[in-house]
């Protein structure tokens, strides 16, 4: 039998190939076909510009190398470290400015004055209290990421709907059960936003750190290509990183559009 009056909605295909994507393809392929115009055109000198298939050589070399990996593990576990500090410093300070009117109008605008600053100023300080390993490359990530996810945690309290924490404050509830069943899950695209900003910055403040004082890490290889001017391996290092950088982000966004599926 026939449901009468149900509506029944056809799934149509999504072409692989839309008219964004295919404008998407045509920009990198021209920014490909003008660096190799550049590279053969013999204004630079040596390998300033090398060719894409010397860039490719690199890659694959690079990408071959135990060392390479052991340098990758170094600052991922710095960045990861300085990602769950900051954040989980950020959430909280985000939670009490965004929750307490008094506190935000005293502290906020320090966030707002200090959030803008360029953290590396304070990385001499951070090596006299940290040394000079990873302890001050995790807090120079650390201190980067804090901001933004202060922010924009403190921003997204006060998006919460009032209807919301009235609930809560009708059961009794104590500050961490408001934090638990009434923020936190009220707020997870400010979470997810801030956590992908500050995955951004923290891996900025990272490296770096690690091109100033460091003897691990993809920035002392950067540091280190640079000063020994292997410009074709120092052009791989950071295609690889443009590519691991934009992969964790599409990851976190990922992830932010699971939770959205489970929620609905």
């Amino acid at each position: 039998m026939v449901d009468i009056g149900r509506l029944t909605r056809t799934r149509t295909a999504t072409p692989w190939l839309t008219a964004v994507a295919l404008v998407r393809v045509v920009i990198v392929l021209s920014l490909l076909l003008a660096w190799q115009l550049l590279a053969i055109s013999g204004l630079y000198y040596g390998d300033v510009i090398p060719t894409l298939p010397v860039i490719g050589r690199a890659v694959i070399e690079l990408l071959g190398s135990t060392d390479f990996y052991w340098h990758l593990l170094g600052t991922i576990e710095e960045v990861a470290a300085a990602l769950a500090i900051g954040g989980v410093c950020g959430v909280i300070a985000g939670l009490i400015i965004g929750a307490n009117k008094f506190v935000a109008s005293a502290f906020e605008p320090y966030l707002y004055y200090l959030g803008p600053t360029p953290k590396i100023i304070f990385f001499p300080v951070l090596i006299m209290w940290f040394g000079i390993y990873a302890g001050s490359k995790i807090a120079m990530g650390a201190l980067s990421c804090f901001f933004p996810i202060a922010l924009n945690v403190a921003a997204g309290m006060r998006q919460i709907d009032p209807v919301l924490i009235r609930v809560g404050k009708s059961f009794r509830a104590n500050p961490w059960q408001m934090t638990l069943k009434i923020y936190l899950p009220a707020m997870r695209h400010p979470i997810i936003n801030g956590l992908r900003l500050g995955l951004g910055v923290a891996l900025i403040g990272t490296l770096l750190a690690e091109t100033k004082i460091s003897k691990r890490g993809i920035g002392f290889l950067v540091n280190d290509f640079y000063t020994k001017f292997q410009m074709p391996r120092l052009y791989a290092i950071l295609i690889v990183l443009f590519v691991l950088a934009i992969g964790v982000n599409a990851l976190v966004a990922r992830l932010g559009r699971l939770d959205d599926i489970a929620q609905k």
